[in-house]
């Protein structure tokens, strides 16, 4: 029954995952959802940015992913990553997108939950923490 309702809450990849015309897609108009590309304050958040070498950086994002409990990197080809991260208690996952954008020096996030509409501002929050991540990677 637990891995029943795991699944259930876990929901399927969502179709807009991955790159449409060189970009993450636009946030849906729900709450639970973060994106540097949006443009209204709800969904807007910045890019991780970096100095150096691009490469460096991506592979210091994936540490960042990595180090985070509960966290899956499904796709990585270098200048796209696809990361699911399942809650602990409930098993809801969330689908997290990054595009390296070496040119801007700066890694493109969109983190959406899959299921439900408002996410207590758990999305947000893991950007944020991965952000911070990633720049404790840059001082070692």
């Amino acid at each position: 029954m637990a891995s029943l309702l795991g699944s259930l809450l876990a929901g399927s990849p969502p179709t807009t995952l991955g790159l449409r015309e060189g970009a993450l897609a636009a946030c849906p108009d729900r709450p639970n959802c973060v994106s540097t590309r949006a443009s209204d304050a709800r969904h807007a958040i910045a890019p991780f940015a970096f100095a150096g070498r691009a490469d460096v950086a991506w592979h210091r994002l994936a540490a960042a992913i990595s180090g985070t409990p509960g966290s899956r990197i499904v796709r990585d080809d270098g200048r796209y990553a696809h990361a699911e991260f399942t809650s602990p208690a409930l098993g809801f996952v969330d689908d997290v997108e990054f595009q390296l954008d070496p040119a801007a020096r700066a890694i493109h996030v969109r983190s959406a939950s899959r299921l439900g509409s408002y996410d207590f501002g758990v999305n947000r929050a893991r950007v944020e923490a991965l952000r911070a991540a990633f720049e404790r990677e840059n001082r070692r």
